[in-house]
């Protein structure tokens, strides 16, 4: 699955940078983040709850911070497991590029799933992914965007 886009967010680049490297406010903004925490310099253990169709399944991973370029970008990457439900790992390039006291978020997702999740089908996991992607762009923005 590949997903893109960007978001206008009414905050600076630099905060915005913060924000995208902050694990509190990540894990107010991921949908169904139920922990995400710091487990080294680059690195987050996390654990999400969702909902793909009939599928609820807890995934427990990590989360990991690359090609670390502040504060203009980053690829986060990451694998969870959700026991008999399987498997979701991928990757986003994320970049921030200003615009006057705004800031246009870009990313770039390239994501897998595997095991009984996958059995439901392409379109349906499509669907949701975009719409938890939208989730969490809505809840970025209103938390960022509300602190300036």
């Amino acid at each position: 699955m590949e997903m893109n886009g960007e978001e206008r967010i009414a905050a600076s680049r630099e905060a915005v940078w913060e924000a995208l490297n902050n694990p509190e406010i990540l894990k107010q903004c991921i949908p169904g983040c139920q922990s995400l925490e710091m487990t080294g310099e680059n690195e987050m253990s996390a654990t999400v709850k969702l909902k793909v169709g009939p599928v609820s399944a807890t995934f427990k991973g990590t989360v990991n911070l690359e090609n670390i370029n502040p504060p203009e970008s980053y690829t986060i990457s990451g694998e969870g497991k959700g026991g008999i439900a399987g498997f979701a790992r991928g990757g986003a390039d994320v970049a921030l590029r200003e615009d006057g006291a705004e800031t246009i978020l870009t990313y770039d997702v390239k994501a897998q799933v595997g095991g009984k999740i996958a059995q439901l089908g392409s379109r349906l996991i499509d669907s949701t992914s975009k719409k938890l992607a939208g989730q969490f762009f809505t809840n970025f923005s209103e938390i960022v965007g509300g602190e300036e």
